[in-house]
């Protein structure tokens, strides 16, 4: 008998391919899964069981051999698929029905993927929440705007989800729902058929429940990513906590300081890291750029149906108006210069660590509290990981979060397994 439950995509494919177990088995524990939880989690904006049973019994018949053969995994709404509507949750787009499926989409599809559905996204991938709720905590928000795919990977509705983000909208919802997540160096993932928010920033990433399914979304969205060689050695960290460590609850905090001396008690070195006072404006010139390249992104609806449109989105339309283009082109440019000053602090260390988010999931589902300890590595379009620690039972969550150097992807989610395996003891 095999446990869908624990299960990573990894072995669940491995099993699919080696006809241990069929896709249909695979699709119909998940299914019963979606029916026993969806109804107070909500993490699907778009779910029809036959079509995922159709889709099983396909791969069946064709005896699908691709790297995700039989796995389902969860889309989120603002990627354009053909058999679901693409909403981005907002009124003004209630009858989109594209007529192709996004580009990551359809590789995901041609290794052999089961789409479960559409999941749940704030307004435009944005600011505007909706319905889902925190599986380990129903009162509380799965963070935004990958909220659907973290709440449902959580919920065990799949074990792989496609999410976005721009400023936190995949690392928060790890950090707050307990996942794996990946978002690789910007550019390496093409974005066609996803809409966009913010261009300098938006990048695809996805959840996993192990470090290996994350390596293994990157082997099928990223074609010619090199492989991860699994070797185990000495690392060496870097330890930053950026200018709003003070925005770190005591708790959080606590959990990501026991994780260092783990890491330091297997053999590891992990060295702080102080970045110098130029990079305490990154946060607010991100938020800048998010801004302005909103507006433009989202120009067309705001002249066709602004009424439709969220006060959090018009409050953005508002910023960019106050923002001139040459304090949008100077804080490009001062980005563009501390990149080349991080480039070289990143160059002694296999990864740096520090905070997915300074503080577990928020009550309420208004609000999804602050995504500073993740957009501040955006801003520079470095890859990023989130590795979930170990808790107590009854605590919420908490996220360590791991980020390379540019295009050192593959190093990066190397060092990742080996951090795991260590704050799991697994590894000495």
């Amino acid at each position: 008998m095999h446990n869908f439950t624990h299960a990573d995509a990894t072995a669940i494919s491995e099993w699919v391919r080696s006809d241990v177990v069929s896709a249909e088995t695979v699709a119909e524990h998940f299914l019963e899964c979606v029916e026993s939880r969806e109804p107070s989690i909500k993490a699907f904006v778009s779910f029809e069981p036959d079509w995922v049973r159709s889709q099983a019994g396909q791969l069946t018949k064709r005896k699908a051999k691709g790297l995700l053969a039989g796995v389902p995994v969860g889309i989120k709404d603002n990627y354009d698929t053909v058999d679901h509507p693409t909403r981005f949750y907002s009124p003004i787009y209630d009858d989109n029905c594209p007529s192709r499926d996004a580009h990551v989409v359809s590789l995901l599809r041609q290794a052999g993927a089961i789409i479960m559905g559409k999941t749940h996204t704030t307004e435009f991938a944005y600011m505007h929440t909706g319905p889902t709720r925190n599986p380990h905590d129903l009162d509380r928000t799965p963070g935004s705007s990958s909220t659907g795919s973290a709440a449902g990977m959580a919920a065990g509705f799949f074990p792989i989800a496609l999410g976005t983000q721009t400023a936190g909208s995949l690392i928060k919802p790890a950090s707050y729902c307990g996942l794996y997540a990946f978002k690789p160096s910007y550019g390496l993932v093409p974005l066609e058929g996803v809409k966009p928010l913010a261009p300098s920033f938006d990048t695809v990433g996805w959840y996993g429940r192990s470090v290996r399914d994350l390596e293994l979304m990157a082997q099928v969205l990223i074609p010619g990513f090199p492989m991860v060689t699994h070797e185990r050695h000495v690392r060496s960290f870097g330890f930053c906590r950026t200018a709003r460590w003070d925005q770190v609850d005591e708790d959080v905090a606590k959990s990501l300081e026991a994780a260092v001396k783990d890491l330091q008690s297997a053999g590891h070195q992990v060295s702080e890291v102080l970045l110098p006072e130029e990079f305490a404006a990154v946060f607010d010139d991100h938020l800048l750029i998010n801004d302005c390249e909103g507006a433009r992104s989202f120009s067309k609806e705001l002249q066709m149906q602004p009424d439709k449109l969220s006060e959090e989105l018009l409050a953005m339309f508002e910023r960019a108006s106050l923002t001139t283009w040459e304090q949008e082109s100077a804080a490009q440019k001062r980005l563009a210069k501390l990149a080349i000053v991080l480039e070289e602090i990143f160059q002694p260390f296999d990864a740096v660590l520090g905070a997915s988010c300074g503080i577990v999931a928020p009550l309420g589902l208004g609000a999804t509290g602050p995504s500073d300890f993740s957009k501040f590595w955006m801003a520079f379009g470095l890859p990023q990981i989130n590795i979930p620690l170990v808790r107590n039972t009854g605590t919420l969550p908490v996220g360590l979060q791991m980020i390379g150097g540019f295009r050192s992807d593959s190093n990066l989610l190397q060092a990742a397994e080996q951090v795991d395996a260590v704050l799991r003891g697994a590894d000495a």
